[in-house]
């Protein structure tokens, strides 16, 4: 066996859920508009605007004053996420059998309460998770803030959706932007940094800090500290753009990049695709690596079949079930290359649609 760990997101190579959006929909009115529409903000906030001290993620704090109006708290949260929690097919049992063969770590932008849930249903430790910290129990809201912050949630649903175009050159400036996005950016930045700002419940917005971009290649930094292995023995496996720091360190340092039914950043970043409704290609990549480094794993992924499945000398039972699981056709395991990027992509996020409703 050779020494290595794994190091992996959550929403996405474990569960199918995206918790905020959900949270938003159960809290706020019209909440998949709403999310949407901060979504598409944020994104503007991460991509162009560049702002100081925020990241691909962030949508999770600029939700919360928002959902603290409406009425939510640490234990409706943890409540709800667990009465809502969905695994990806084998997610529990391809955990179990990589956890006998080497750490895991979960690397997750989702709230704390979400994540506990998910811990017990998995029987995984809190002290292997990094997630983002939350106690919206502990942040005072005023009467009238809560009645500003509905009027001001009525406001951004009635909006018209957000769009941000690229231009033709490649380069996205707030200029570049129709009229009418610069309109709704323009107000949304008096809203959430000026108005909610200066709100009491506004330090939810300065306070909690998502774990995405670069905290998450951070996370991965400090379980090394706890197992006492280099990047070149670490497995990633990320869905989307909250992963692409952490993937590119890995990658960048000898470690194995893995993106799960990824998003076009996920795949642009990491080394291999998987495209799968089961997490047994995860269990049979990571034992892979764990007998054979990666040079042995990514040889699998650039052959894969059942033949160099078996090959590969993974353990007996897991070849049992996966043939149980796939007798004729695989799901799509291959390295990524700049000839298949743009096709790998194109399947994977819609596999990933489909999938993930």
């Amino acid at each position: 066996m050779i020494k290595c760990q794994l190091n992996t997101d959550c929403e996405g190579p474990i569960s199918l859920n995206d918790n905020a959006l959900e949270l938003t929909c159960h809290f706020i009115p019209h909440g998949m508009k709403f999310f949407s529409q901060v979504s598409g903000y944020d994104d503007y906030l991460a991509d162009i605007a560049k702002r100081e001290k925020y990241k691909a993620g962030d949508t999770l704090r600029l939700i919360l004053p928002f959902l603290k109006a409406y009425g939510a708290t640490n234990l409706k949260i943890e409540r709800y996420s667990e009465a809502n929690l969905s695994l990806v097919s084998g997610a529990k049992e391809s955990l179990q059998f990589i956890r006998q063969r080497m750490p895991i770590f979960i690397v997750s932008t989702s709230y704390e309460p979400y994540i506990r849930a998910l811990c017990r249903l998995l029987d995984f430790s809190l002290e292997d998770v990094y997630c983002t910290k939350l106690d919206i129990d502990g942040y005072e809201i005023e009467e009238w803030e809560t009645k500003r912050l509905k009027e001001l949630a009525e406001e951004i649903i009635a909006m018209p959706p957000l769009e941000l175009p690229t231009c033709r050159t490649g380069r996205r400036r707030l200029r570049d932007l129709p009229l009418e996005p610069q309109k709704i950016i323009a107000r949304l930045d008096d809203i959430f940094w000026r108005e909610i700002a200066s709100m009491k419940c506004g330090r939810l917005l300065e306070e909690i800090n998502p774990i995405g971009g670069w905290e998450k290649a951070q996370a991965v930094l400090d379980s090394l500290t706890k197992t006492g292995n280099s990047l070149s023995e670490v497995i990633y496996v990320g869905d989307s753009i909250t992963d692409v720091e952490a993937l590119d360190l890995v990658r960048g340092n000898g470690g194995l990049a893995i993106s799960f039914n990824g998003n076009r950043y996920s795949l642009k970043a990491a080394e291999i695709a998987c495209i799968s409704s089961h997490v047994i290609v995860i269990a049979i990549l990571t034992c892979v690596f764990s007998k054979g480094g990666k040079g042995k794993t990514l040889w699998l992924a650039r052959n894969w079949s059942h033949s160099a499945i078996r090959q590969s000398g993974i353990d007996y039972f897991l070849m049992d079930e996966l043939i149980s699981l796939y007798p004729r056709t695989l799901p799509r395991v291959e390295t990524i290359t700049d000839s298949n990027r743009n096709e790998l992509i194109k399947e994977s996020e819609t596999f990933r649609k489909r999938l993930r409703g």
